[in-house]
C-alpha cells in the first residue's frame, strides 16, 4: 500500500499516524491553573528530546480549535509533572482522558492521590512509579490544528525504589504503558535485548 498524505482527510491522517507510530509513550501531565485547580490528562504525542539538560516534548492537540486545559495551564504557569504510567494505573490513566469541565479534579475522578511536588506547583500522583517535575522552556504552535508543542526541562525526577535495577528503572518491573492505534495499549513487561554493533 502506498499513501499520499495530502489525499487523506484530517481524521484519516490522524488515524494513520497513530497506527504507524507505535508504541507511543504516554506523558501523563499534572498541571494547575492560575487559581491552583488541579488538572491531570494523558498525551501520547510525548517523548525525550535532550539529555543535557533533561528535556521532554509534549504535543497537545486542540479540541474543536480550542486549547485543552493542560495547554492553557502550561502557558499560564509554565510548570507540570509528567508521569510514566505503569500497568496497574492504566485504567485510572484512561479515566483522566475524559472531556470534563476545567474545575473537575481528575485526581479525584480517577481515585488517585495528589502529593506535593518538590520544585513545581502541580502535584504528582502518589501511586505513579515515575514522576518528572518540569518547567516549560519553549512553546510552539505546529501544524494546521495547530498543536501546542511544549519543550519541558526536567527539574526533579522521582522513581519508585522497587522499579530500580542497578540504579535505573527496569522496563520489565515497570511495565510502562504505551499507546497503540484506536483503543489499543501495550506495556514493557516482556522486553527483549538486541546488541548494537561495535
Amino acid at each position: 500500500m502506498h499513501v499520499d498524505p495530502s489525499t487523506l482527510s484530517r481524521r484519516d491522517a490522524y488515524h494513520m499516524l497513530i497506527s504507524c507510530v507505535i508504541p507511543r509513550p504516554i506523558g501523563w501531565a499534572s498541571t494547575v491553573d492560575d487559581k491552583g485547580n488541579h488538572n491531570l490528562a494523558p498525551f501520547s504525542f510525548f517523548g525525550g528530546v535532550s539529555s543535557d539538560p533533561l528535556t521532554v516534548m509534549l504535543s497537545i492537540g486542540r479540541r474543536r480549535g480550542v486549547r485543552k486545559d493542560t495547554s492553557r495551564n502550561l502557558i499560564a504557569t509554565r510548570e507540570a509533572v509528567l508521569h510514566i504510567c505503569h500497568r496497574p494505573l492504566a485504567e485510572a490513566m484512561v479515566k483522566t482522558s475524559a472531556e470534563v469541565e476545567p474545575d473537575t479534579d481528575e485526581f479525584e475522578l480517577a481515585g488517585l492521590t495528589p502529593v506535593p511536588s518538590l520544585e513545581v506547583r502541580p502535584p504528582r500522583i502518589a501511586e505513579a512509579a515515575i514522576a518528572m517535575e518540569a518547567a516549560v522552556q519553549e512553546h510552539l504552535e505546529v501544524g494546521n490544528g495547530p498543536n501546542d508543542v511544549f519543550l519541558l526541562e526536567i527539574v526533579h525526577l522521582y522513581v519508585a525504589d522497587e522499579m530500580l535495577v542497578d540504579g535505573l528503572p527496569d522496563p520489565g518491573r515497570l511495565a510502562a504503558v504505551g499507546r497503540l492505534g484506536g483503543s489499543g495499549y501495550c506495556d514493557t513487561a516482556a522486553p527483549f535485548d538486541v546488541s548494537r554493533p561495535d
